[in-house]
C-alpha cells in the first residue's frame, strides 16, 4: 500500500481555530439546525458506506435513554435525546410527556436543581472542549439564560448550599490551571474562597446553616483529602488527620456529624460516620464495615434523616437506604438488575429518585416512594425497532493471566453455535470499570455480525479493592496488556468463539491499550478500533490541558524525569509502529482536551506511512469522544463495515 496521502488541512491550523472560537464566548447559540456530518467529519481511508448497511445499523443506534437530574416541584428534570444532542427536559408526572426545556446545537446532560424549585444551573460547552459555561435558568423560563462565568474558564461542580441562597464551584478563572473555589448569589455577588491551591478541588457539601463547606482535593485515584472551609473567614482545615486513602463523597449530618467514604482499613470503600469533623479518621465508625464491596456513591436528604448508598458488587449495583442516625434499614421494594446513579431525594425527603440502566435496557428515570415501599417510573426510553426479548445479556466470567491472576470479563454470547468471531472492548481511565450498561454497538454486533463481545476489567480496573486497582501503576503498565493476551488464551480454549478472527476495541486509556495489543499480539488480531486513544505518553503530557496534567502525572508518572520519560517512551506504541501490521480504525475529535487530537494524527500518519491500512475519522466539533448523533451515527456504520470486512471467514 502507498503512503497515505492526508487532507490539506493542517491539525495546528484547526486547533487555532477552535481556540478563537472559544475565545469568542460560550454563551447559549441561537437553536439552529445540525449541520450535516460531512461538514464536520475528515475522513481518511474510508469507502463509501453502503446504505442498507446504514439502516440496519441504525436500527440499533435510534434508541433513547434518559437520566434522572432532580425534582422540580412534584416533576422531575432528566436529561435525554430527541434530534441530534442530549437536552433537558421536564416530566410533570410519572410516564408523562417529556417536555424540552433547553434547545441547543450543543449537548445539555448537567444541571443542579435550585433547592426550593426556583429554577435549575446547567453546564455546556462548545465543541467537546469540556471548557463547561454556568447558567441560571428560570423554572418558568422567564426571559434569556444568565451566564455565571466568565465565557472563557472552566467551571465544573455546581453546588447549591442548603437555603439555595449560594452557589458554589470550582474554576479555572484565576491562572487558568489551578481549580480555584468560588460561591455567587443570584443577584451576582460573588466570592472566591480559595485560590491558587493547586488542581483536583470541589465542594462536597455544605453545614446546614451555611456555616462551613466540606471540600476535597483528588490527588490521585488511590488518594483524596477532605477539609472544612469557615465561610465567614475563609479559613480551611484538614479533616480526618494525615491519612493517605481514597476518599469518596462527603455530608454533614443534622448534628453535626460527617459522612464519607474511605479504604483506609482495607480493600474497599466503606461509609464511614465520624462524630465531629475535628475528629481523627481512627475515631469515625465503619457503618458497611461487613459489606464486601465498595460503596461508590451516597446522598443525604434535605433534612439530613435519611442516608441512600449504593455499593458495586461484581459491577452490578445494589441499593439501600437508612434512617439516620440509627443507620436503621427502610425496605425496599425489588429493583431493576443493572447500574443505579445519580440518587436525589425529593425535598420532602420522602421520595428518592436515581437513574437505572441495564445490558438490555436503556438507561431511565425512577423513584421510591421511602413511605410505602412504591417503585415509580417515570420515563421509558425507547428501543426504536429493536424488541427486548432479542436483546442478549451478558456472563460473567473470570478467567487467568500470566501470574495466576484471575480478571474479571463480561462476555455477551450471540445466538447459534459458532464458532463466533470476538471483539474485546477494553474500557478507559485507567481505572473505569467495563459493567453490564446498554450498548447499541454491542447488541448490533452480537445480532448482525454474529460476534461475541468480552468487556475485560484487566488489572487497574476500580470495583475490585485497591490492590488490584494498583496493579498496573509505574513500571508494571504493560501488566494489564499481558491480561488481554492471556485473555486471547481463553478465547481459543473456547469452542464456540473462533482465535483467528478476533478484533480489539477501546477508547481513551482503553485506545491506548487497542494500540499496545496490536504491538505485542498483532499476529493473533485481525483489527483494532482505537477511539481518542493516547499513542506517546510523553507527548500525551506534555499536550493535555493544563488543569489536568499534574492530576495525569501522577497515574502515568511524571515525563520531566529524565528516568521515567525514557521508560515512558519505551512503552509508547508510537515508537512500536514497525511492530504494527493490523488493519486500525481511528476516530478523534478536533477538541479533545483529555487525549489531544495530534496524539491520534500521529499514530495514524506513522502507520499510513508505511503502509498500514488505517481508516481515520477526525469530528472537527467535538472532543473526547462523539456526542452528537450525526457524527455517532457515522461512526457506528463505519466501524460496523470495518468490523464486517475484517472478521469476514
Amino acid at each position: 500500500m502507498n503512503a497515505r496521502r492526508w487532507p490539506s488541512f493542517s491539525m495546528a491550523s484547526m486547533a487555532l481555530a477552535a481556540s478563537a472560537a472559544l475565545a469568542a464566548g460560550c454563551g447559549p447559540p441561537e437553536p439552529d439546525a445540525a449541520r450535516a456530518p460531512g461538514g464536520n467529519l475528515v475522513v481518511e481511508g474510508v469507502p463509501e458506506l453502503p446504505s442498507g448497511l446504514r439502516a440496519q445499523v441504525l436500527r440499533y443506534h435510534n434508541t433513547r435513554s434518559a437520566s434522572l437530574l432532580g425534582w422540580i416541584g412534584e416533576g422531575v428534570l432528566i436529561a435525554t435525546r430527541f434530534g441530534d444532542t442530549t437536552q433537558l427536559h421536564r416530566v410533570a408526572e410519572p410516564l408523562g410527556m417529556r417536555r424540552q426545556v433547553t434547545f441547543f446545537a450543543e449537548p445539555v446532560g448537567r444541571a443542579v436543581v435550585h433547592p426550593e424549585g426556583r429554577g435549575f444551573v446547567y453546564a455546556k460547552d462548545v465543541g467537546g472542549t469540556e471548557f463547561y459555561q454556568l447558567y441560571w435558568r428560570e423554572r418558568e423560563g422567564a426571559g434569556a439564560d444568565r451566564p455565571l462565568g466568565d465565557g472563557r474558564s472552566r467551571y465544573v461542580g455546581a453546588s447549591w448550599s442548603p437555603s439555595g441562597r449560594w452557589l458554589g464551584y470550582a474554576t479555572t478563572e484565576g491562572n487558568g490551571v489551578d481549580w480555584d473555589l468560588h460561591v455567587q448569589d443570584l443577584a451576582g455577588a460573588k466570592r472566591a474562597l480559595q485560590e491558587g491551591a493547586g488542581v483536583g478541588w470541589g465542594i462536597r457539601d455544605w453545614a446546614p446553616d451555611e456555616s462551613r463547606l466540606l471540600v476535597s482535593r483528588y490527588l490521585s485515584v488511590g488518594e483524596s483529602r477532605l477539609f472544612q472551609i469557615d465561610f465567614a473567614s475563609g479559613k480551611r482545615e484538614r479533616l480526618l488527620g494525615d491519612v493517605q486513602a481514597a476518599l469518596g463523597g462527603g455530608a454533614y449530618g443534622a448534628d453535626g456529624a460527617v459522612y464519607f467514604t474511605s479504604d483506609h482499613e482495607g480493600e474497599f470503600r466503606r461509609l464511614y460516620r465520624l462524630a465531629s469533623p475535628s475528629g481523627r479518621i481512627d475515631d469515625a465508625v465503619a457503618l458497611t464495615a461487613a459489606t464486601p464491596w465498595d460503596v461508590e456513591t451516597f446522598a443525604l436528604s434535605r433534612d439530613r434523616q435519611r442516608l441512600a448508598y449504593v455499593t458495586n458488587e461484581d459491577g452490578v449495583s445494589r441499593l439501600f437506604v437508612v434512617n439516620l442516625p440509627a443507620f436503621e434499614a427502610i425496605a425496599l421494594p425489588e429493583l431493576p438488575w443493572g447500574i443505579l446513579s445519580g440518587l436525589r431525594f425529593h425535598p420532602s425527603g420522602d421520595r428518592l429518585g436515581f437513574t437505572a440502566r441495564s445490558a438490555t435496557t436503556p438507561a431511565d428515570a425512577f423513584s421510591i416512594d421511602l413511605e410505602t415501599g412504591a417503585l415509580t417510573r417515570w420515563t421509558r426510553s425507547e428501543l426504536g425497532e429493536l424488541r427486548a426479548e432479542a436483546l442478549i445479556e451478558p456472563e460473567l466470567i473470570r478467567y487467568r493471566s500470566f501470574d495466576d491472576r484471575e480478571i474479571p470479563a463480561f462476555v455477551y454470547r450471540p445466538r447459534g453455535s459458532g464458532p463466533h468471531p470476538v471483539i474485546v472492548n477494553i474500557h478507559g481511565g485507567p481505572e473505569g470499570q467495563a459493567r453490564p450498561g446498554f450498548s447499541p454497538s454491542t447488541q448490533h454486533a452480537l445480532a448482525e455480525l454474529g460476534a461475541a463481545v468480552i468487556y475485560p476489567n484487566v488489572r487497574g480496573s476500580r470495583g475490585y479493592g485497591k490492590t488490584y486497582l494498583q496493579l498496573d501503576n509505574g513500571r508494571r503498565r504493560e501488566d494489564s496488556v499481558r491480561d488481554i493476551g492471556a485473555l486471547l488464551d481463553w478465547i481459543a480454549a473456547q469452542p464456540d468463539l473462533d482465535a483467528d478472527r478476533v478484533a480489539v476495541a477501546g477508547g481513551s486509556y482503553g485506545g491506548y491499550m487497542v494500540l499496545a495489543s496490536l504491538v505485542h499480539y498483532g499476529e493473533r488480531l485481525r483489527a483494532g478500533v482505537d477511539r481518542v486513544g493516547i499513542s506517546n505518553f510523553v507527548t500525551f503530557l506534555e499536550n493535555t490541558q493544563a488543569y489536568r496534567r499534574d492530576l495525569r502525572r501522577v497515574e502515568y508518572g511524571d515525563e520531566r524525569d529524565p528516568a521515567m520519560r525514557e521508560f515512558l517512551q519505551s512503552i509508547s506504541p508510537l515508537n512500536h509502529v514497525d511492530a504494527i501490521e493490523t488493519p486500525l480504525l481511528i476516530a478523534q475529535g478536533l477538541n479533545d482536551p483529555r487525549v489531544p487530537a495530534s496524539e491520534s494524527e500521529q499514530i495514524a500518519s506513522a502507520l499510513g506511512a508505511q503502509g498500514v491500512p488505517v481508516w481515520y475519522v477526525l469530528a472537527k466539533d467535538e472532543g473526547h469522544g462523539f456526542r452528537k448523533k450525526p457524527n455517532r451515527d457515522y461512526l457506528a456504520v463505519a466501524t460496523a463495515l470495518f468490523l464486517k470486512e475484517r472478521l469476514a471467514p
